[in-house]
């Protein structure tokens, strides 16, 4: 039959062979994104972690720890192939099973923080706001804030207004917001000629929501590319499996034809053995001619 053929065999576990390396490859360079893009979003969210839960900072987390298991199981991917060895492909998808896992699951956890950002900014920004004189984290989480997103206040700038210990006898229709709020000071007095008339909520949402979205997005689309060097492995471990009992039984055939057995001895002369040297005669052998009477 053609599917025993070993020439198809052969050529169908070189492309399969040749593919999970190329697949393995694009892996590695991927996994060297999930990890910058993980540690970007880590940074992101270490700079503003007064304003955000503990739970927001795992998904970032797991997506550097998956870049960093996806570059190991590439490689041995990569090895495995080579060696044309079963088992090691057979373990290798098995990892890169348990990795799509990972990526899943991590893509999940930034969906379902999706629908928690806007809450969870309202109170622990408002906090922020309410501490900024009496707690110097705060203090300077929010200037940060406000300096870096060029933004002031939660919602608006007159979000300070109840909050700041405006001393008595000022003009009360002047705005007092910190320095951070200041978008332009006068170069002779210092004092600032206007003020950021955005507030901060808004800019913040959509920083966060954007990074969360960022690592659903890609761990999701390289969990199901995954998928195909999962199916790539499994072909070829089931081709070399197959390719491997093809050559046995046809090299056992080969010797059952030549009546040889598996150490490549005559089965039909168990009595043979090879001449030595010594036993074959060097002298030359002549011949008398028959006398005639």
């Amino acid at each position: 039959m053609a599917a025993d053929n070993p020439y198809n065999l052969n050529a169908g576990m070189k492309c399969v062979k040749y593919m999970l390396i190329i697949i393995n490859f694009m892996f590695l360079l991927t996994s060297i994104l999930l990890i910058l893009v993980g540690t970007t979003i880590q940074t992101i969210f270490g700079d503003f972690k007064t304003f955000i839960y503990e739970n927001f900072l795992s998904p970032p987390a797991l997506l550097v720890a998956v870049g960093c298991i996806l570059m190991i199981v590439a490689t041995f991917g990569c090895f495995g192939a080579l060696r044309e060895s079963t088992m090691l492909i057979n373990v290798y998808g098995v990892f890169l099973l348990l990795v799509f896992i990972l990526e899943v699951a991590a893509a999940i956890a930034a969906f379902a923080l999706q629908g928690q950002i806007y809450n969870m900014l309202v109170r622990t920004m408002g906090s922020a706001l309410h501490f900024y004189e009496t707690d110097e984290a705060a203090h300077a989480a929010v200037d940060f804030m406000q300096e870096g997103l060029q933004c002031c206040g939660v919602f608006d700038p007159k979000d300070w207004d109840t909050l700041l210990n405006v001393p008595e006898g000022n003009d009360t229709s002047k705005l007092y917001v910190p320095n951070s709020c200041c978008a332009g000071f006068n170069d002779d007095s210092q004092e600032c000629v206007f003020y950021y008339t955005s507030g901060c909520l808004n800019r913040m949402v959509f920083v966060i929501s954007q990074s969360a979205t960022l690592i659903a997005t890609g761990a999701t689309t390289v969990a199901f590319v995954q998928l195909l060097g999962v199916v790539c492995a499994f072909m070829l471990a089931k081709t070399i499996r197959r390719t491997k009992s093809l050559r046995a039984a046809r090299k056992w055939q080969l010797q059952h034809s030549l009546g040889l057995d598996a150490s490549g001895k005559s089965v039909y002369d168990p009595q043979y053995t090879q001449l030595e040297k010594s036993e074959l005669t060097t002298e030359p052998i002549t011949y008398k001619s028959p006398s005639v009477n």
